[in-house]
């Protein structure tokens, strides 16, 4: 299975225009640039993509855990903050640290921190990023 997506970017970094698009058509020539990236205009930006993908992929991925120890939760709230700074002279994404609230009948706190950390480790977003990926699990009740 594959999944596409494409940029065209014109210009030089700081002044130049990109549009990016995806195979599904979710994003069809969204604009960004060097300040939604890099500074505070509003718009996407590439970590912020990063960090959409890696907070579903970490929902689902919990989710089918949880699943396999005859839980189901009732919502998995996932939110992914990447960090991009840097790093001898280049910018590198350093980081995604996940914040994971989730409502989870009959799970115990041991039960479900096992399945969060097996989701942290075992997302396929997870497993291609090289950056630091951290987490603050919780249960509610």
């Amino acid at each position: 299975m594959k999944r596409t997506a494409s940029a065209v970017w014109t210009g030089d970094l700081k002044t130049g225009k990109g549009r990016l698009t995806t195979g599904s058509g979710v994003l069809d020539g969204k604009a960004y640039g060097f300040r939604t990236r890099f500074e505070d205009e509003p718009g996407t930006n590439p970590e912020e993509l990063i960090g959409a993908a890696h907070a579903g992929c970490y929902a689902m991925a919990l989710s089918m855990i949880l699943g396999q120890k005859d839980l189901t939760a009732e919502v998995i709230n996932a939110k992914a903050d990447v960090t991009i700074e840097q790093v001898e002279g280049d910018f590198a994404i350093t980081r995604s640290h996940l914040t994971v609230r989730a409502k989870v009948p009959g799970a115990s706190e041991d039960a479900f921190r096992q399945a969060a950390e097996a989701a942290r480790k075992g997302c396929p977003v997870s497993k291609v990023l090289k950056a630091e990926i951290t987490m603050d699990a919780s249960l509610e009740g």
